[in-house]
């Protein structure tokens, strides 16, 4: 499941990568959009992702052979779709897999800093964050 994962996101960067600054944030949000959908139950204060300009929401599950699976939402579809992005490189893995993903790294070739404005992204070190301590939790 991990290689699957790791090779749909590397589809996404090679699209990423051959379009101009509109098609790319189109992109996104589109990601944003396949995104499971999250029970209005589940978006509360306790799965709200602090310092997100935007509304972000994300609750863990485990499914029973131990692989994770995140629901997420935004009330800001370009935040929707960086939560999507963000979310192709951890989920369906193992919490210990989690682990040892750089997240960061593995976002790097979209150049979201660059690409969106920084209140945009600003909630991103803390959705990562977010994840890692989830992963730590089921580790």
């Amino acid at each position: 499941m991990t290689e699957c994962k790791t090779a749909e996101l590397a589809d996404i960067i090679e699209e990423y990568e051959f379009l101009d600054a509109d098609d790319r944030y189109r992109l996104i949000i589109d990601l944003g959009r396949e995104l499971d959908d999250m029970p209005d139950a589940l978006k509360t204060d306790a799965t709200l992702v602090r310092g997100c300009s935007a509304a972000v929401w994300v609750y863990p599950t485990q499914k029973d052979d131990g692989h994770l699976h995140f629901l997420a939402d935004s009330n800001a579809a370009i935040t929707k779709g960086i939560i999507a992005l963000v979310l192709k490189t951890v989920q369906g893995k193992k919490a210990a897999d989690i682990l040892a993903t750089d997240i960061t790294v593995a976002l790097e070739p979209f150049d979201l800093k660059n690409q969106l404005s920084s209140n945009r992204t600003q909630g991103i070190p803390n959705m990562i964050a977010l994840i890692r301590e989830t992963a730590e939790r089921y580790a």
